[in-house]
Formats: structure tokens, C-alpha cells, sequence
């Protein structure tokens, strides 16, 4: 009998150490709901942007910062500098399919983005180097660079979003947005 209790006991006290939904949440566990406790969300968390463009699926991986009471082309994103356009690894673009971006021809693959941001006018940056850090920019990787199109949003946006909007059929608009400021270009599977 005693041996099936202390058997009982070790098999419990396994399972309750292999159980992250009991961790203590004075420690910065998890609570039994399953609910992060204490700990601090992710500064620039992981975000995807996706359109279908003629059946086909094109998605842009990212990490979204904050903008934390920064302004737009001093304490951030200087202008006359490349951007990473986004936080931490560098912005992946996919396409399966031949695009067209701005005034730029862009071959099925997988690519970085990046950013030179100015007070007059935006720059996209399609490059062909990937899996680096975002910080890690190499021009002569760089396939090529397109104008964008400036908008100010009515309202600040705290956090950096990259979307396509108004899309139809083969067309779309690739968005860049924070703070105010709304940089755009026109898509167009090929």
C-alpha cells in the first residue's frame, strides 16, 4: 500500500511540473485559465499582412514596434536613412507570382523589405538578400527601389501595420502606416 501511494505521489508531482498551465504566477507564469501573469507583452510582437492576388497568395511577415511617444523621421525612422520597417528580424516578402510594385518588376521569391524614408517622399526598397537581422542591409543586394505615395491618417496610430488594401482582381496597394503617416504603393500581379 505504501508503495502505491508513494508511486501515486511521484507520478503527480511529475505531472504537476510538466503542466505549464500550473506554473505559480507570482513567478511570471501562467495561470490555470491558460492567461500570461505579470509578464510584459511582447514589445514588437510578429505580424503577417496576406492578400490573394489572381488566386495566388502573397504575405509579408513582420514585427510591429511601438511607437512609445517617439516622432516619425527624428527619433525614429530618420529620415535619409534605410529603415527596416518593421523591429527585430528583417521584413519578409513572398510572392509566388510576378509582381509589378510601383514602377518595379519583382519576380516570384522571397525578399526583404525596407524603407528610405524622407520628408518630401518614401522610398520602398525590395532586397534580395533574407533570414537576417533587420538592422543588417546590404544596398548592393537591393533589387531594386520605387516611390511611394504619402497620406496623413486622421488619427495617430500607436502601432507600425503593414496591409494591402483596395484590392481587385490582380491590383492592390501595399500600405505602410504609424504615427500619422500612411506610405503606399500600387501592386499588380504580372
Amino acid at each position: 500500500m505504501q508503495f502505491r501511494s508513494f508511486a501515486l505521489a511521484a507520478c503527480c508531482t511529475l505531472l504537476a511540473a510538466a503542466n505549464p498551465l500550473q506554473t505559480n504566477a507570482q513567478s511570471g507564469g501562467v495561470k490555470m485559465d491558460g492567461a500570461q501573469s505579470s509578464a510584459k507583452p511582447i514589445a514588437s510582437p510578429p505580424a503577417t499582412a496576406e492578400v490573394s492576388l489572381n488566386g495566388k497568395q502573397v504575405v509579408i511577415h513582420y514585427n510591429s514596434p511601438r511607437l512609445k511617444g517617439r516622432a516619425i523621421g527624428t527619433t525614429i525612422v530618420p529620415y535619409g536613412q534605410v529603415w527596416r520597417t518593421g523591429a527585430n528580424p528583417a521584413t519578409t516578402f513572398i510572392t509566388p507570382t510576378n509582381l509589378k510594385i510601383g514602377t518595379l518588376s519583382v519576380p516570384a521569391g522571397t525578399y526583404t523589405i525596407y524603407t528610405l524614408p524622407s520628408a518630401s517622399q518614401w522610398l520602398l526598397i525590395v532586397n534580395k538578400q533574407t533570414t537576417q537581422w533587420g538592422t543588417e542591409y546590404s544596398e548592393a543586394q537591393d533589387l531594386g527601389r520605387t516611390p511611394m505615395t504619402s497620406k496623413t491618417l486622421p488619427a495617430s496610430q500607436e502601432n507600425m501595420s503593414i496591409s494591402f488594401e483596395n484590392t481587385q482582381g490582380a491590383n492592390t496597394q501595399l500600405h505602410i502606416k504609424w504615427a500619422t503617416t500612411d506610405e503606399y504603393v500600387n501592386v499588380q500581379a504580372q
